[in-house]
C-alpha cells in the first residue's frame, strides 16, 4: 500500500528538505533501499542516490544545480562590449529603448542580464512618498521667507460651513499666504476672488512683515494661474497683482506650470489641516465670531502646533532659528474681510488703492502702495513706468 504522503509531495511542500532526506537516508541504512522506497513513496533510484551523496552533513543532502555548465549561445565579449558602450552613450535607457535605439541584435533578456552582471540597471523610480521626504529636505535648508506660496481656496465645500455661512452670510473664499520653509501661515477671507482682494492681501502680508522688519528684497511669490493672480489671458501686459509684488525692490512673482498643482503642496497641505481641524469641529454664531475664532487657530497654528513634516516644530520657533531676533508679532496677523477694505478704497475720494500701515504694536512707517482704478489712470500710470 502506497503511503499518505508521497516523497516528492513531501519534498514539494517542505521548507526544509534536506531533513526529509535525512530521514530517508537513515531509514534506507537500517532497513534496506527498497523498504525505504516503498516506506517514503518514491523509488530505489532515489534512495540509493542520496545514499551515496550523503556524506554525514545536511549541506549534502541539498539539491545541486541544474544550471548547464556551458552554454552555446551565451554573448561574446564583443557582444557585452558593444551594449556596454551602448549604455553609457545612454545611461537613461532600459534595455527595450537601447536594443531599439542603438539596433542591438540581442534580446532584451539578455541585454538586461549583460547590464545587470556589470551594475548598470536603472534604479528603480522612486516612490512618492520618497520624492516628498527629498523635497521637504531641500526646502528645509532655504532661508526664510526665500519663497511665499499664495492660494485661494473655496470654503463651500466644507459641509459643516456651508450651512453657517448661508445663514450668517460668511465668507465663501480664503486667502492664504504661507512662508515655504517654516510654515507660517497669513489667511484672509472674501466674498469673492478677484484681482482687487489679491492685491490687498498681498498688501496687508508685505506691510506685515516690513513692520516685523523683514527683508523682502529676495522674496519669490509664487501662485497658481489663476486670474484673480495673473490677469486675463488676452492682457499683453503685467497684472496688477505682480506689478505689485515688483513693486518692491527684488521681489518677483513666479507661477506655476498650468495643472501642476504639486507644486503649490505646502499651502494645499495648510488647507488639509485647517479644514479637519477648525472648519469641521467649529461653530459660529456671527460674522464677528468667525473671524475671532479663525484669529485665534492662527494664533495656535504658528505659534503652538508642532509640525511633524518640519522636524515637530512650531512655525514660530523654526522662524526664530533661521532669524534671530524675531518677535512674536510675525505669527499674529490677524485675519481680515477683504470686501470691507475693497469698499472702502471704491468709496476713496482719490480712488486708489492705498493702504496705510497694518496694525502692529509699534507703528512702524507706512507702507503704500499705489494702483489707478480708472482706465485714464492706469494707461498714464503704464507711460510713466
Amino acid at each position: 500500500m502506497a503511503p499518505p504522503n508521497p516523497y516528492y509531495d513531501l519534498v514539494r511542500e517542505s521548507r526544509m528538505s534536506e531533513k526529509l532526506r535525512l530521514r530517508l537516508v537513515q531509514f534506507a541504512k537500517k532497513n534496506g533501499v527498497k523498504p525505504a522506497a516503498r516506506a517514503f513513496g518514491t523509488t530505489p533510484k532515489t534512495v540509493r542516490k542520496w545514499l551515496g551523496r550523503f556524506d554525514g552533513t545536511l549541506k549534502s543532502l541539498q539539491e545541486l544545480s541544474r544550471r548547464p555548465h556551458r552554454s552555446p549561445n551565451k554573448l561574446s565579449a564583443e557582444a557585452e562590449a558593444e551594449i556596454l558602450a551602448a549604455r553609457r552613450r545612454a545611461p537613461c535607457l532600459g534595455s527595450r529603448r537601447l536594443r531599439a535605439e542603438f539596433d542591438l541584435p540581442y534580446s532584451e533578456k539578455a541585454i538586461n542580464r549583460v547590464l545587470g552582471e556589470h551594475g548598470l540597471l536603472r534604479p528603480r523610480r522612486r516612490k512618492k512618498h520618497e520624492t516628498k521626504r527629498l523635497l521637504r529636505e531641500v526646502k528645509r535648508k532655504w532661508r526664510f521667507l526665500q519663497q511665499i506660496d499664495v492660494d485661494t481656496k473655496n470654503l463651500s465645500d466644507i459641509p459643516e460651513y456651508w450651512a453657517l455661512r448661508e445663514e450668517l452670510g460668511l465668507p465663501k473664499y480664503q486667502y492664504t499666504a504661507r512662508d515655504v520653509t517654516t510654515g507660517l501661515c497669513f489667511v484672509a477671507f472674501a466674498h469673492e476672488i478677484s484681482m482687487l482682494h489679491s492685491v490687498i492681501f498681498a498688501e496687508l502680508v508685505i506691510a506685515h512683515l516690513v513692520s516685523c522688519g523683514f527683508d523682502l528684497s529676495k522674496t519669490t511669490w509664487q501662485t497658481d494661474n489663476g486670474s484673480e493672480f495673473v490677469g486675463s489671458w488676452q492682457s499683453s501686459g503685467k497684472s496688477a497683482f505682480i506689478r505689485l509684488i515688483e513693486s518692491v525692490p527684488g521681489q518677483r512673482h513666479r507661477a506655476i506650470p498650468p495643472g501642476a498643482h504639486r507644486f503649490q503642496s505646502d499651502v494645499e497641505t495648510f488647507h488639509n489641516l485647517e479644514e479637519t481641524e477648525f472648519f469641521d469641529v467649529e461653530g459660529f454664531a456671527s460674522r464677528e465670531n468667525f473671524l475671532a475664532k479663525a484669529a485665534g487657530y492662527m494664533v495656535y497654528f504658528n505659534t503652538v502646533r508642532k509640525n511633524s513634516g518640519k522636524e515637530w516644530k512650531t512655525p514660530l520657533e523654526l522662524t526664530r532659528e533661521k532669524h534671530k531676533g524675531t518677535r512674536r508679532e510675525v505669527a499674529l496677523f490677524r485675519p481680515v474681510i477683504l470686501d470691507d477694505l475693497a469698499e472702502e478704497r471704491v468709496q476713496s475720494p482719490d480712488r486708489g488703492y492705498d493702504l496705510q500701515t497694518y496694525p502692529s504694536r509699534r507703528r512702524r512707517a507706512a507702507v503704500l502702495f499705489h494702483y489707478p482704478r480708472s482706465c485714464r489712470q492706469r494707461r498714464r500710470h503704464r507711460r510713466a513706468g
